[in-house]
């Protein structure tokens, strides 16, 4: 059982908050959300897509997220005053989750997305808040096929 949240976790909480707001974050953030893996491939194809901003955006976000998670993992922040705050790091794991065990494996990244993992999997709630967030991400590409389809027409 957590205990109560103290002002220092309040603190960590907007100091991370601080962090999402650099510009660069801010252009990681906006790349990562509109980034939209179909296949293995894709991510494979953005992670050895080495040299471009893109590829930074991956490895600046997905840290971050790695960076966050393992805080309340380790039981640095309290875990349910970070889960009320960590919506963003639900959306981008539920793009990266049906291809996180293929990259591992052939990226030879055993670790990544472990501790963002761990976290999610913490409970059968945040299990279900993913599977929310990835039904949600679902619809959201059926709308954004049906509207393309819709201006091709």
């Amino acid at each position: 059982m957590s205990s109560q949240p103290t002002p220092q976790d309040a603190e960590l909480i907007l100091k991370l908050y601080d962090l999402r707001r650099e510009p660069v974050m801010r252009e990681a953030r906006s790349f990562m959300a509109t980034f939209s893996p179909k296949s293995y491939e894709d991510v494979a194809a953005l992670a050895n897509s080495f040299g471009t901003k893109e590829q930074a955006y991956l490895r600046q976000v997905s840290g971050y997220w790695e960076m966050a998670a393992s805080l309340v993992n380790r039981g640095a922040i309290n875990r349910e005053l970070a889960l009320d705050n960590y919506q963003e790091m639900f959306f981008i794991y539920a793009k990266m989750e049906p291809y996180v065990a293929e990259f591992r494996q052939k990226m030879g990244q055993p670790n990544a997305f472990k501790q963002v993992q761990q976290l999610v999997e913490s409970s059968e709630e945040n299990k279900q808040r993913l599977k929310a967030m990835q039904a949600m991400q679902a619809e959201m590409a059926k709308r954004r096929a049906q509207a393309t389809a819709g201006v091709a027409s």
